[in-house]
């Protein structure tokens, strides 16, 4: 039986101490939550996976267990940040008419 080298064994038990905290269909969005994580001092690795009922990839923004639940909460803050502006945004689009409206003399 071949010996592993250290190295290696160490970069697979990190591997297998890491749960999948989110899962994304591309990897822009990965790499915007890996910098989100990055900067709350959260340890983060990007992995893509191949499903294997279609020919869908996603990948998982993996992290350390015991980060798990402040990970969560920083992803779900950064969404709940980023609906908000989008529902901004949505709202100035919807203000675009002249006043034509409201010059009617009512």
């Amino acid at each position: 039986m071949a010996k592993r080298s250290k190295k290696t064994q160490k970069s697979q038990a990190k591997l297998q101490d890491l749960v999948v905290a989110a899962l994304v269909e591309d990897s822009e969005q990965a790499k915007e939550y890996e910098t989100l994580l990055k900067v709350n001092d959260i340890p983060v690795v990007i992995k893509e996976q191949q499903t294997d009922s279609t020919d869908d990839k996603s990948v998982a923004i993996m992290v350390p267990e015991e980060f798990l639940d402040e990970a969560h909460v920083v992803i779900e803050s950064q969404d709940a940040y980023d609906d908000f502006y989008d529902f901004a945004l949505e709202d100035e689009d919807d203000d675009d008419f002249d006043g034509e409206l409201l010059d009617n003399g009512f």
